[in-house]
């Protein structure tokens, strides 16, 4: 079992919809969560293949640079 993985935003923008749910298994590539900004959408995608451990957003929340998007365990 390796090490959880933080996802993290990349810039400043707004959750525009929250696609995967804490427990659920992700693999390499799949989107968490799709961010909004200047009315592109920008998915935010697993890195590794694990579980959702926590989600740190909600829709209609603002993320920063550098937040905590997601833990996959």
């Amino acid at each position: 079992m390796g090490m959880a993985e933080e996802v993290r935003a990349e810039m400043v923008a707004n959750v525009w919809k929250v696609v995967a749910g804490v427990g659920q298994a992700v693999a390499e590539g799949d989107t968490l969560v799709i961010l909004e900004s200047m009315k592109m959408e920008i998915p935010v995608i697993a890195e590794s293949d694990g579980t959702v451990d926590q989600l740190a957003v909600h829709e209609g929340d603002v993320v920063q640079e550098g937040d905590l998007i997601a833990v996959i365990g």
